[in-house]
């Protein structure tokens, strides 16, 4: 899941760096994420189920909300938005699956979700309320993503193939309709460093790590990525995190590295605790 969310986030400095619209750039990635997953796979064969469909679905929306946002507006607004994400997966599991509301859980959930809104602070523009919007838009399907692809009875690397799937032809189209549209060489290397280590490699990380982990540390994990993004971008243009920035990265490490705690703290507490 870690290296799922360092890889997710060169989402912006790729798609910040291609002149295709989000539609085109969401279909190439996904080409490319297919041709990845069939390296390991070997195999075009889905087992498919309505949870994983729904999952894919979900993914396949992720994606393409959250492009839309990024060419909308900063790729920094875009990511802290989308990070809505772990705050509704939490809620979904004390409110639809009755888990025990632990008070230090809720409270590392909401440091988390504050660090990644301090890291990006600067970066909110309310005058861009299309690209917001859809920002928003793309942390709820992406609370869905992560609650439908880690249930049991979802086939999680099957249903990242599929959304890859369906990505394709979801934006094939919107090819032949982009002003854009051009194959230079800076622009062929963007989008291959997109699609096979941002999404390709990504998502067979993420397909695996989904096995491993419950719904809660998984969103947590993964807000690895908003920290991560301006990296990339500082690197490629220059621009620096600001003192905010390197507060929220402290406030996320921290948070998620208390909440992969929790469960031994409470091993050796119910240990020393007298029968």
């Amino acid at each position: 899941m870690l290296a799922t969310a360092l890889l997710w986030g060169l989402a912006g400095v790729c798609v910040k760096s291609i002149s295709w619209n989000s539609m085109s750039i969401m279909s190439a990635r996904c080409f490319i994420a297919v041709i990845m997953i069939l390296i390991t796979r070997r195999s075009f064969k889905l087992r498919i189920n309505k949870k994983t469909a729904f999952g894919a679905v979900m993914m396949c929306l992720t994606g393409i909300l959250y492009m839309m946002s990024i060419k909308l507006t900063t790729a920094a607004t875009a990511i802290v938005l989308q990070y809505i994400a772990p705050i509704l997966v939490y809620l979904y599991t004390v409110i639809f699956r009755h888990e025990k509301l632990r008070a230090c859980e809720a409270a590392i959930v909401l440091a988390v979700f504050g660090g990644c809104v301090l890291s990006f602070a600067d970066g909110l523009d309310p005058t861009k309320m299309l690209g917001n919007a859809l920002g928003l838009l793309s942390g709820v399907t992406f609370a869905a993503q992560i609650i439908i692809l880690n249930d049991d009875d979802t086939n999680s690397e099957d249903g990242v193939f599929l959304s890859n799937i369906i990505g394709i032809f979801a934006g094939l189209p919107f090819m032949f309709f982009d002003k854009g549209l051009n194959f230079e060489p800076k622009t062929i290397m963007w989008l291959l460093i997109l699609g096979i280590f941002q999404y390709g490699l990504a998502n067979i990380c993420y397909a695996k790590g989904c096995q491993h982990v419950d719904k809660i540390e998984g969103a947590l994990i993964l807000t690895v990525e908003p920290i991560f993004n301006p990296i990339p971008v500082w690197i490629v243009t220059g621009e620096k995190p600001g003192p905010l920035a390197m507060a929220g990265f402290v406030i996320v490490v921290i948070g998620v590295g208390m909440y992969g705690a929790l469960p031994l703290i409470r091993k050796k507490l119910h240990a020393r605790t007298p029968a």
